[in-house]
């Protein structure tokens, strides 16, 4: 059982982790790295599971995951109470880490961090990631809150939805002239498209919907790793993308893209999952991203 763990134990392995190295974490600890090691085998002993990957930096195995996201949570907890009883270091911020996508960060995210109260006092600390991967950064201990695709709750976290990104199949004018004249279907499948990075497959996905699940979008692809980028880079005209409704619109009005399929938008739902720690900073962020969602994304309940 958890609450059976020796602490020194497991926060030992919450600093190998962090720092990479067991030297490191020796050093971090004011320990020497012999000390370090032995409390890593003793923890592995005591579960009866491997919890580290010998590699460089270390990272965690799936069992180590969950104690690494269990000793961030103590963490957390600890440093809360003494905050309430008003012990050394109560007038530090709390540093609340969140993974958020791309596109929400472009479009509606950070209006919601501007909300936040001025108490209790919060550094954010963002990590970008996509939608469908946020999931992953909760589930080894990384953040403590996510935006993300996926309504099944990771094992610690609750979850609910925050409503709907609405995408459009787009390009530029004179771009759509020259490449996308005929059945649609079979021209975006020969034509430039703009994809976000090597994982992100959201327009090959759109090619299968309209060709009854077969096909994928061009392999002459051009690969912009930020959502504004993106935008711009159908704007130019260097391929056709799937484009925040958001950020899409003023294109559209400016005459600066067309839309490929009106009436066949991409609505991916979006939920917000977070540790279940009873944290008045978390509970803050998560209070302004729900109210800015409800009136920004459209809704999935």
């Amino acid at each position: 059982m958890i609450s059976d763990l020796p602490l020194d134990q497991v926060r030992t392995l919450l600093a190998v982790v962090d720092e990479g190295t067991f030297d490191a974490a020796a050093a971090a600890l004011h320990v020497t790295p012999s000390a370090v090691s032995q409390r890593v085998k003793a923890l592995e002993q005591r579960t009866g599971r491997v919890l580290l990957l010998r590699t460089k930096p270390v990272r965690p195995t799936e069992s180590g995951a969950v104690l690494v996201r269990f000793a961030r949570q103590l963490a957390r907890l600890e440093r809360d109470a003494r905050g309430e009883l008003g012990l050394s270091g109560a007038g530090e911020p709390t540093r609340v880490p969140v993974a958020v996508n791309a596109d929400s960060l472009a479009t509606w995210f950070l209006g919601a961090l501007a909300r936040l109260p001025p108490e209790p006092r919060i550094c954010l600390e963002l990590r970008r990631e996509d939608e469908d991967h946020t999931a992953a950064l909760l589930r080894e201990g990384l953040v403590m809150a996510a935006v993300t695709s996926s309504p099944d709750p990771v094992p610690g976290c609750s979850v609910r939805p925050l409503g709907r990104m609405r995408y459009l199949a787009v390009a530029e004018p004179e771009f759509a002239e020259r490449y996308l004249r005929g059945p649609l279907p079979e021209v975006l499948a020969e034509a430039p498209v703009v994809v976000f990075d090597r994982r992100d497959d959201f327009q090959d996905g759109y090619v299968r919907s309209l060709r009854g699940g077969h096909g994928v979008a061009s392999a002459l692809r051009h690969y912009v790793p930020t959502s504004e980028g993106f935008a711009e880079a159908v704007a130019a005209g260097l391929g056709w993308g799937m484009v925040p409704e958001p950020q899409a619109h003023p294109l559209l009005r400016a005459g600066r893209l067309v839309e490929l399929a009106p009436g066949r938008p991409v609505d991916v739902p979006l939920y917000w999952q977070q540790w279940k720690l009873d944290s008045p900073a978390l509970a803050a962020v998560a209070g302004a991203v729900e109210e800015v969602a409800e009136g920004t994304l459209g809704t999935s309940r």
